[in-house]
């Protein structure tokens, strides 16, 4: 079956998530092969891909339709916004944070006209628990076991004109996000695949001098060998035929070397089509007050509803963000006199 026909096919189905746009498959698809260009080559690769593609899009369209709508991000917006509130520690701290980001500001350059941009707010997520003090009923206690969330190193990489296209961004990139993982797993096999055949031929040459034991000024003088190194040879050498048999099943699994690019191809394809299995992000419901302690839904006098998304970052060792969905006037944008004299003061 040819790419066409398929998104023929899919066009005219519908499921849970809605239609889905061909263009937005085929999109996905060339997106996905431009990291590997080669992959054009695997046999069907077009046909193999879109299923599998038309998946990862049902999933991470999912999770971007759960991202609440984008907000003001100003030191304005600190004073009345419970989220701005929450994320940043002042009202001085907003626009500091924000025009420190080298993405953002390129965008602004890149569109002279446009008075604001839509971008995704990424931040370093605490959470601790400590003692405080609480409110109950009439007495004031001091023991209290406290949860507080912190936010920190802010970041801004995705950017938007409209928020729309911002949300078709940031679907494009986490696609593109899965087949860097399934790529990044036929390498991880690829790797294993050359330590297998190491390990192979390291065992060949052990077991070529063990079955070669005696051959040499021994053998010429026919000296015997106790009954007990006897034993030990022969032990030695049902282990390493062990070893060699288990080495070479491993290799088989892995497949013949004129398959790689069909294996590079499915590994791909496994990912996208699992994306539950490999894109990990929750969405967190807090209750949190001035302070960003976690109120309890039974005790929530003084809070304000927060609602914002925690991702798992694939890097060494696994990260936890959160991030939100902000807006940003250019007005509210520091000048680059004001970010070196804030530093400065950073430093001291």
């Amino acid at each position: 079956m040819k790419l066409g026909q398929w998104l023929g096919g899919l066009r005219a189905r519908r499921d849970g998530a809605g239609e889905l746009d061909r263009a937005r498959v085929a999109d996905a698809v060339d997106r996905i092969v431009a990291l590997s260009p080669h992959l054009r080559m695997a046999r069907r690769y077009e046909a193999r891909l879109a299923p599998a593609a038309a998946a990862a899009l049902r999933y991470v369209d999912g999770i971007v339709d759960a991202v609440p709508p984008a907000r003001e991000a100003s030191a304005a917006a600190w004073a009345t916004d419970p989220y701005i509130h929450a994320f940043f520690a002042g009202a001085d701290s907003v626009a500091p944070a924000l025009s420190r980001s080298r993405d953002l500001r390129a965008f602004f350059e890149q569109n002279p006209g446009l008075p604001e941009v839509h971008a995704v707010l990424g931040m370093a997520m605490q959470e601790k628990r400590t003692l405080g003090v609480a409110l109950e009923g009439e007495t004031m206690r001091r023991d209290v076991v406290q949860e507080t969330i912190t936010f920190s190193d802010h970041q801004v990489r995705i950017c938007g004109r409209s928020e729309p296209e911002l949300r078709d961004e940031i679907v494009r990139r986490l696609v593109v996000q899965l087949g860097l993982q399934g790529m990044a797993r036929y390498a991880a096999e690829q790797t294993r695949r050359g330590l297998l055949e190491n390990e192979r031929a390291l065992l060949r040459t052990r077991l070529a001098l063990l079955e070669r034991k005696g051959a040499g000024v021994g053998g010429l003088v026919g000296a015997r060998l106790a009954e007990d190194e006897e034993r030990a040879g022969a032990d030695e050498l049902a282990r390493l035929q062990d070893a060699m048999a288990d080495n070479d099943a491993q290799i088989q699994r892995l497949g013949l070397r004129s398959e790689a690019l069909d294996r590079e191809l499915a590994e791909v394809c496994a990912v996208l089509a699992d994306p539950a299995a490999h894109l990990f992000v929750q969405t967190r419901h807090c209750v949190l007050n001035k302070m960003n302690v976690v109120l309890p839904p039974e005790r929530r006098d003084g809070g304000e509803d927060v609602v914002f998304q925690v991702a798992q970052v694939p890097t060494v060792p696994p990260q936890a963000r959160a991030f939100t969905l902000v807006r940003v006037a250019r007005a509210d944008m520091c000048s680059a006199t004001v970010l070196l004299d804030e530093a400065a003061r950073l430093l001291g």
